[in-house]
């Protein structure tokens, strides 16, 4: 990469090309996409690797003081945004591609050291699910209330504490309520009810150019194993696949039974994801 390239806080002017440059790569940045997307309702703050004649060759938005590289195989210096952004400012987490989220990692380390770090497989959909077999099992599929807040509220906070909360991390009852009203205000979810109870919840997480990711997968633990998750997963990625959208989500390493699950639908790895956390 050539000298002529340095990072600065992105212009009016330069909007139209960080979105083809987040268009053109979409696949692997649905989050950073959708944060783009909302960046005045959401306060994201953008950075632009920009040369001489204003052509963007990378991007990092942050959010809330989470850190969302979109480098596009950039293996240049970062130490310009590092001095100019990194060493002022306290980061939450860095989130994306893993080998971009390392190449942060090592600016940001110079200064503070990382408290967890979680591995995901980014796993991306085009086509319609494989059909699971839901014959056998007992439970309604629906589309939740505002009325139904105090069902989903438990979910949410166990999915929290399950899959998205760091070590260490405190948990919130308060903000995870929130989190739940949010999620049904926006029409995005499905839960399962057994006997007139929720036992599980799938809903989209972000909303980018072209694709759905789908995240808040949880079925409670006396209720796995059952073929829950693959009920709502099927239904909930086929209704969204029938909006003409392809669907992007990311699955920690560890879950072995979520990545089986996510691979009997028709997902396929696409990547290495990771996040970082301070």
């Amino acid at each position: 990469m050539s000298d002529s390239f340095s990072w600065r806080k992105i212009k009016k002017s330069d909007f139209p090309r960080v979105e083809k440059l987040l268009m053109d790569a979409e696949n692997n940045y649905v989050n950073a996409s959708a944060k783009f997307l909302l960046q005045k309702e959401a306060n994201v703050v953008i950075w632009v690797l920009s040369g001489k004649n204003d052509g963007i060759q990378a991007v990092i938005l942050n959010w809330k003081n989470n850190i969302l590289p979109v480098l596009c195989d950039y293996s240049g210096s970062l130490s310009d945004f590092n001095k100019d952004f990194l060493l002022s400012q306290k980061i939450h987490s860095v989130q994306g591609l893993k080998q971009e989220v390392m190449a942060l990692e090592k600016e940001i380390t110079k200064n503070r050291e990382p408290k967890d770090i979680i591995d995901y497989n980014l796993m991306s959909l085009d086509s319609p699910p494989t059909k699971k077999n839901t014959t056998n099992l007992n439970i309604k599929l629906i589309t939740p209330k505002m009325t139904d807040i105090d069902a989903i509220t438990p979910l949410q906070a166990e999915y929290e504490k399950e899959e998205v909360l760091p070590k260490g991390a405190n948990f919130s009852p308060a903000a995870s309520r929130v989190n739940a009203a949010n999620i049904i205000a926006k029409g995005q979810v499905l839960a399962a009810e057994v006997d007139g109870r929720f036992v599980g919840k799938i809903n989209v997480s972000a909303v980018s150019f072209t694709r759905y990711q789908v995240g808040g997968v949880y079925v409670y633990p006396d209720f796995r194993g059952r073929g829950i998750a693959g009920a709502m997963a099927y239904e909930f990625i086929s209704s969204l696949i029938s909006q003409g959208r392809g669907v992007t989500l990311f699955a920690r390493k560890s879950n072995n039974a979520a990545c089986r699950l996510y691979k009997s639908l028709g997902f396929k790895n696409i990547n290495d994801y990771c996040i970082l956390y301070y």
